[in-house]
């Protein structure tokens, strides 16, 4: 069994080591994955998005009848304590909150104080060479829950898909609903087709990733037409580019999909230049919008 870090995190009001922090086994998170959480990027110890992420959790927290438990000032409070905590610039800061503790019971008690959650540790940015050749994604059949527009700790169905990638060698695993594309196991897709950016329109079958309004913003600024729209199995193999957008991820190339090259003509296999503008854009963005 690996070693627990000592490095601080925050546990219902306290800051204590990481490797101190326990959590009773009558918490409705561990017993029913009644909880939700957000992930927010950090950038030379500054916060992106920071109020994106934190409208989200309120909206995920509302959708399970979830009282949010702190201000967004007394989250920015939190964040900001955990992330001077660690040595890394770039980290990842993620938050969890579950309904809180109680006797075994389906139905949603009402009352709890919900148990927070915080800790930050050192982003896992993708490497030069991903970025530079792209990855390699395989597809699957939709199998997880209809309600992925809340972004649940009950994560059992991301993590099979994911790890149906992973036994493969590749990095993600793209899924089709009824021959439609969703997400990934644990990231928004994206279509170019003729120099557009198409991605799937919201819905309950997939989580708003923050990037989609970002990207939207991106595009913009970029002269991209962008537009999200139902997008088939066949739209996804046809692509000119494939990409996937994660707070983690950033935004990536797939260069190849279930074996296959993606993409036509010279870039086939090879990032596009689309790719190559957002991710341009996305470093800018970096730097206007964390605080």
């Amino acid at each position: 069994m690996p070693s627990l870090p000592d490095t601080l995190c925050h546990l219902n009001g306290r800051t204590l080591p990481l490797c101190d922090a326990k959590v009773s086994v009558l918490d409705r998170g561990f017993l029913f994955g009644d909880g939700v959480y957000e992930v927010v990027p950090v950038y030379g110890r500054r916060l992106f998005r920071f109020d994106e992420h934190m409208a989200r959790l309120e909206r995920s927290l509302a959708k399970l009848r979830i009282a949010n438990p702190h201000r967004r000032e007394e989250w920015l409070a939190i964040a900001r304590e955990l992330v001077a905590a660690q040595p890394a610039d770039d980290q990842m800061l993620y938050i969890e909150v579950t309904r809180g503790v109680a006797p075994r019971e389906h139905v949603m008690v009402e009352g709890l104080a919900p148990t927070v959650f915080v800790m930050s540790n050192p982003s896992k940015p993708p490497t030069a060479e991903q970025r530079h050749q792209g990855v390699a994604c395989i597809t699957a059949r939709d199998f997880r829950w209809e309600r992925c527009d809340i972004k649940s700790v009950s994560l059992l169905g991301n993590v099979m898909a994911r790890q149906m990638s992973a036994d493969r060698g590749a990095v993600e695993t793209i899924l089709f609903r009824d021959g439609w594309l969703t997400e990934a196991s644990a990231s928004n897709v994206w279509v170019v087709h003729e120099g557009a950016l198409l991605g799937p329109p919201k819905s309950e079958y997939q989580l708003e990733g923050i990037r989609v309004d970002l990207l939207a913003e991106l595009c913009e600024d970029c002269g991209i037409a962008y537009n999200l729209r139902p997008l088939s199995e066949a739209d996804v193999l046809a692509a000119d580019e494939l990409l996937l957008s994660s707070a983690s991820k950033e935004v990536l190339p797939v260069t190849r999909l279930d074996g296959e090259q993606v993409g036509h003509g010279a870039l086939r296999g090879k990032p596009g230049p689309v790719y190559a503008r957002l991710y341009e854009a996305y470093q800018r963005a970096k730097r206007e919008q964390s605080i």
